[in-house]
């Protein structure tokens, strides 16, 4: 069976699921309470709405809820497939264990995807009437806010990586959301440390930490380093690719 019927599959699995609302719960709160609550401060003369704006939106969002959000969808993927030895049977076919694992992983990082694009247009329409209710007559940078959302999405690649690799080693899904959780709540902590350069599950929040320092304190370079960030973001994606795809499937051909 090749790569694209599988994700065919894989979609349709997921197609009448609730995994969708659910991701899209927490960039919509997220964004209107924040912009809701920094548009208070607006003035027809503020400048650089947008990209308070942004902070305050993405900041709690990049740190724990997305996490939050991903790992939700990580346990249901999982547990869809062991609904009636549905694992089984799919192992059971003509399929490549390792291209299987791959297709679901695509699977999850779709819906990542997807919850930055509701990210991206609800942070646009609630900005634009909260600008347009205080009198800012800043322009819309939508070329910035994109460059912005995709930041966000990159660095939190690693974080599902690792996320998807925990799901797969561990048979029970109340473990592997332990762990995860274990490893989510003290990454604002990490990200203030030099460890958050191994601790994928604070970079995205690292990231919005970074730019809020650059936004506050007018910074003309970079604060966020690409390097060693990229070498390590790599290695550690990599890594829990290659631990997935190599796991999936060996506990339930036992």
């Amino acid at each position: 069976m090749s790569f694209a019927n599988l994700l065919r599959i894989e979609f349709m699995k997921v197609r009448r699921s609730k995994i969708l609302p659910l991701a899209f719960i927490s960039p919509i709160l997220v964004v209107i309470s924040g912009i809701a609550n920094i548009s208070a401060y607006f003035s027809p003369e503020y400048t650089n709405a947008w990209g308070a704006m942004f902070i305050q939106s993405a900041l709690l969002f990049a740190y724990y809820l997305l996490p939050f959000s991903m790992l939700v969808v990580c346990v249901m993927i999982s547990a869809r497939e062991m609904q009636n030895n549905g694992i089984l049977k799919m192992l059971a076919l003509p399929v490549n264990r390792t291209i299987l694992s791959f297709a679901k992983f695509c699977v999850l990082t779709f819906y990542l995807f997807m919850e930055m694009v509701v990210f991206f247009l609800v942070f646009v329409i609630t900005g634009l009437i909260a600008t347009q209710t205080m009198g800012v007559t800043e322009t819309l940078p939508v070329i910035t806010i994109l460059k912005w959302c995709a930041e966000l999405f990159l660095t939190m690649m690693p974080c599902i990586a690792l996320m998807w690799a925990l799901t797969v080693l561990f048979e029970k899904p109340i473990l592997a959301i332990g762990l995860n959780l274990l490893l989510i709540i003290p990454g604002i902590l990490v990200a203030n440390t030099s460890l958050w350069v191994v601790y994928p599950y604070c970079y995205s929040g690292y990231m919005i930490s970074c730019f809020m320092e650059e936004f506050t304190t007018t910074i003309a370079d970079s604060v966020f380093q690409l390097f060693p960030f990229i070498p390590c973001a790599i290695a550690i994606f990599v890594f829990t690719i290659w631990v997935s795809v190599s796991r999936f499937g060996k506990r339930e051909m036992k």
